[in-house]
């Protein structure tokens, strides 16, 4: 169980071909960015699944490439310079929308832990890839620790959240009990006060 992360660190989901790119500071109160690769084809958003962020509104800068930004149906292109923000709560997925790879700035506002939620998952997906299916879907106890470790950071879109909730504590026990672990553990609430969380 880690609970730092180290600055540059570029961690690749081969399961939908999508590198992280974490530059900025892990654990900053106000926002959380960090850079993605989308390859071609490559989808992001857990492999596409459509998904809610209820406290934090979500922002995609692109620098290179297109991508397209689905918000409740209604599909987005973003091309290099522009940008769009997607409100907390509204359900959402994104993936590459262009012949090569687009390259763009996702934004978390307010940060949450978001950093570590995303690091944790990605860093999974390379050191434990059994508890993946072969379209990258990680299995239902992992997905019950994760979300209920990093509560009111992203839940499935068209199931009510306080179902998903009460779900995710029942099984995340459980999850723990047949073997699935964190990769980074999030910060407790009193420690999150704008330190970097970065190792040396």
């Amino acid at each position: 169980m880690s609970t730092e992360f180290a600055r540059g660190t570029r961690l690749r989901n081969a399961f939908n071909k999508e590198t992280f790119v974490f530059s900025g500071l892990l654990d900053n109160r106000d926002v959380a960015r960090f850079g993605v690769i989308l390859e071609k084809g490559g989808s992001g958003g857990g492999n596409a699944l459509v998904h809610v962020h209820p406290g934090a509104d979500e922002q995609f800068a692109v620098k290179s490439g297109r991508i397209k930004v689905v918000v409740d149906g209604r599909e987005q292109l973003v091309d290099a310079g522009g940008s769009v923000t997607v409100p907390r709560g509204r359900p959402h997925y994104f993936a590459n929308a262009g012949d090569g790879n687009a390259e763009f700035e996702v934004s978390f506002m307010p940060a949450q832990q978001h950093l570590r939620f995303f690091a944790n998952f990605v860093t999974l997906t390379v050191k434990q890839p059994k508890w993946f299916s072969s379209a990258g879907d990680p299995n239902f106890l992992l997905i019950a620790l994760v979300l209920h470790t990093y509560r009111d950071h992203m839940y499935l879109a068209g199931v009510p959240i306080w179902l998903q909730k009460l779900l995710f504590a029942v099984f995340a026990p459980m999850a723990r009990l047949a073997g699935y672990r964190l990769a980074i553990e999030p910060l407790s609430e009193a420690a999150t006060s704008g330190t970097s969380g970065f190792a040396a």
